[in-house]
């Protein structure tokens, strides 16, 4: 093991005494008036995850973290961290901006939520742009890393309009301890079938796109883990999916992750036509809601989105639907 390695190692302990989470989640934000979250209802969430999630990300693209003001994001972290410091669960702070100067003045804002007890690190994405080359990313990059907070890089090229190589990751894994986890959302996975040794980088997968039970390294796959957009409301689904895998039934694993794509699938054609928030959030706010809800959803004001707009009543029918179809709905939901 390298020396680098050996202090990422370390670091990696320090911050997951409990062994670094496999199913991550970036949470949906719930308002209660537009850019006026909702603390009670983000508490019902958090909770209803926990016993599955042990790691999410606030705020990531599914809890809507590109279109929020800094302000917004502070207020979102204060409800957040409270309640999963409660339920023993750790954060990843999404500094979701597309400039490294932009990425650099928001590590300097929140370092005071570093010293709360349930935030583990801070996520950044490349800086934006399609014709940055593959040195001017790891520069910025590396900038950022420099500062010595642990971080997660993010491959997000449906934002970034470009992607990390596998040389540059594992540049900069070699580089930097505090470089320790790694989420891929590119669906092209070039990072993680490179072969390349990231010296103990933690791999997890965030494409929807591809199924789920053969990435996992128990599986004979490249990943480490998941941070999956779906675990806000598939958690149950998705923990026993890695428990399948690690017991070996394979088999059952690849079933059910084959029921999860055709609902996830269904899912996100219901919302695909809406000009309004990003798919991620919309299709889990949808299937979230029912959870939430149960059987009474389809009676209930469906969900708000960041702007203040909501989902239509529509998008809760069908996603009822989908659900029932599969015996997921349950008949009261989360909030009793």
């Amino acid at each position: 093991m390298s020396s680098t390695a050996a202090v990422r190692h370390t670091l990696q302990a320090q911050l997951f005494p409990q062994g670094i989470p496999r199913l991550w989640c970036p949470t949906l934000t719930h308002f209660r008036a537009a850019r006026e979250p909702d603390p009670a209802r983000i508490r019902a969430h958090l909770a209803s995850l926990a016993p599955h999630v042990r790691g999410i990300l606030v705020p990531g693209s599914t809890g809507e973290g590109w279109e929020m003001s800094d302000a917004d994001i502070r207020g979102l972290l204060a409800i957040v961290l409270e309640a999963a410091g409660g339920l023993g669960v750790r954060v990843l702070i999404g500094l979701l901006k597309t400039s490294v100067n932009e990425m650099l003045a928001g590590l300097d804002a929140l370092d005071d939520f570093r010293a709360h007890p349930a935030v583990a690190g801070f996520t950044i994405c490349p800086p934006k742009g399609e014709d940055l080359t593959p040195s001017e990313i790891r520069d910025g990059l590396a900038r950022v890393l420099a500062r010595g907070q642990p971080t997660a890089l993010y491959q997000l090229p449906q934002v970034t309009q470009n992607e990390m190589s596998p040389e540059t990751v594992a540049s900069l894994a070699g580089e930097f301890p505090n470089f320790i986890l790694f989420k891929d959302t590119s669906g092209a996975d070039r990072v993680a079938l490179s072969g390349l040794d990231l010296g103990g980088v933690f791999m997890v997968r965030g494409a929807e796109a591809g199924g789920y039970a053969q990435w996992p390294r128990q599986a004979g796959g490249p990943y480490d883990g998941f941070l999956l957009s779906t675990a806000n409301v598939f958690a149950p689904q998705l923990a026993e999916m890695l428990r399948l895998v690690d017991a070996a039934d394979i088999a059952a694993a690849k079933g059910l992750s084959a029921k999860l794509v055709e609902i996830v699938g269904s899912a996100f054609d219901i919302v695909a036509r809406l000009p309004a928030g990003n798919a991620f959030a919309n299709a889990n706010k949808s299937l979230d809601h029912c959870m939430a809800y149960g059987e009474a959803a389809v009676h209930t004001e469906p969900p708000l989105l960041y702007s203040g707009a909501r989902l239509p009543a529509a998008f809760i029918e069908k996603a009822a639907e989908i659900l029932r179809a599969h015996s997921l709905l349950p008949a009261r939901g989360y909030l009793g």
